[in-house]
């Protein structure tokens, strides 16, 4: 009984310096790891909306403005956009039938004015894409807006994981 059971732990030993090191985290030529693609799971809609708001107000009272809120109307044209720009294969501001951002607040019925619009094409999370939205003045400067009071956001997911984001300023 000893020796079987000294031979099956022989053969676990053995078996165990056959099976392959943990994955390590792979980097890209530039030095960073390379990125994961980020799966929305269905039914995360509100929950990445509010995180997205939370995360936006944190940076408006940060940077000495007041916070906003989320507006479905908003919230439909970001959508409507994001589909777009899934459709048309680029990021950019002008829908497929040449509409632009006060067009399509317009069509869902918001009353206020149109502050400004961010848009992106990635595989990241909405908190990553914020992150880089914050990096470039221009985004900023629409993010951060003295005027804005509500804010629209949604996105389209691809099969292959790419996610088309879109934030909507509103005052």
């Amino acid at each position: 009984m000893m020796r079987i059971a000294s031979l099956l732990l022989s053969a676990l030993i053995i078996l165990a310096g056959c099976t392959p090191p943990p994955p390590q985290n792979q980097v890209g030529v530039d030095g960073k790891p390379l990125p994961k693609v980020y799966r929305i799971r269905s039914g995360e809609t509100s929950k990445i909306q509010f995180r997205m708001l939370d995360s936006v107000n944190s940076l408006r009272s940060a940077a000495g403005q007041s916070s906003v809120q989320l507006n479905s109307k908003l919230n439909a044209a970001a959508a409507t956009h994001s589909r777009d720009m899934s459709v048309q294969n680029r990021p950019w501001h002008f829908g497929s039938d040449g509409s632009s951002p006060i067009d399509r607040i317009k069509r869902v019925g918001y009353e206020g004015g149109l502050v400004g619009e961010t848009i992106s094409e990635t595989y990241e999370t909405e908190l990553e894409t914020l992150a880089a939205w914050m990096e470039d003045p221009s985004t900023r400067q629409v993010i951060l807006a003295p005027d804005a009071r509500n804010m629209g956001f949604s996105w389209l997911q691809e099969n292959n994981g790419k996610i088309w984001w879109t934030l909507v300023m509103g005052k």
